[in-house]
């Protein structure tokens, strides 16, 4: 089983008024799938990978993760479930800005009962040689690669991305998404993707496509793109 989504809708309260962010979501995505979700702002694509990541709760419906009923956890079982199933990369990089490289990984090595190596994190992300320095010491590109080994430190089976690539030039972007690739091809971790620009949905196995909170259309790539192939 990878993620089946059925049903769920997610609606928020402004005032007298309601705002349907999520309206009768259904999807299936298989475990190993790279995933783009495209869509405007304000389509919803936020809002859902937020209740898929358990950090939202929604009004209906069902969220189902491998073994884990999402959309019916309380909060203890939540952070359970974050801890243990899911690791996240935002384009706000969220560095804590007085610990190293090393020191902002250890942090979320730290509350996984069997996490990979620091040190082997470090390399994967091609920031040898840069354990001992601080965030401002760091390009935007080489922040979002410490972001990554971040989340992927606790072997997560599925990486959610929040517009990873959205304050980097384009040769960086293409740096960061072949890190995404290889983490998808080493661990065989499930990665959904969301972001406005169309052309990473290139190197996606399944693309979805939002349109005011709803699904506008789901479709499988017959070619997948390697991320350097990609035209910007």
């Amino acid at each position: 089983m990878g993620l089946s989504i059925q049903k769920v809708n997610k609606i928020y309260q402004s005032g007298g008024t309601e705002f349907h962010a999520l309206n009768d979501i259904n999807l299936e995505i298989e475990i190993g799938e790279i995933c783009v979700i495209l869509g405007p702002s304000g389509s919803g694509k936020s809002t859902l990978l937020n209740a898929i990541g358990g950090i939202d709760q929604v009004e209906s419906g069902s969220i189902a993760i491998n073994d884990w009923n999402v959309s019916s956890l309380k909060n203890k079982q939540l952070v359970t479930f974050r801890r243990e199933m899911v690791g996240f990369v935002f384009q706000m990089h969220n560095l804590i800005p007085n610990l190293t490289v090393y020191e902002n990984i250890e942090l979320a090595a730290n509350i996984s009962e069997a996490p990979l190596k620091i040190d082997e994190m470090i390399k994967a992300v091609g920031l040898e040689g840069m354990a001992d320095r601080f965030p401002r010491e760091l390009s935007g590109g080489q922040q979002q690669r410490v972001s990554i080994a971040r989340a992927i430190v606790r072997k997560p089976k599925l990486l959610l991305c929040d517009e990873p690539t959205g304050s980097l030039d384009s040769n960086t972007s293409k740096e960061i998404l072949t890190l995404i690739k290889q983490v998808n091809r080493n661990y065989n971790t499930t990665i959904l993707i969301i972001t406005h620009n169309q052309a990473i949905s290139q190197m996606a196995d399944r693309v979805i496509k939002l349109k005011d909170g709803r699904i506008d259309s789901v479709s499988v790539n017959d070619t997948v793109y390697e991320p350097e192939r990609i035209e910007w």
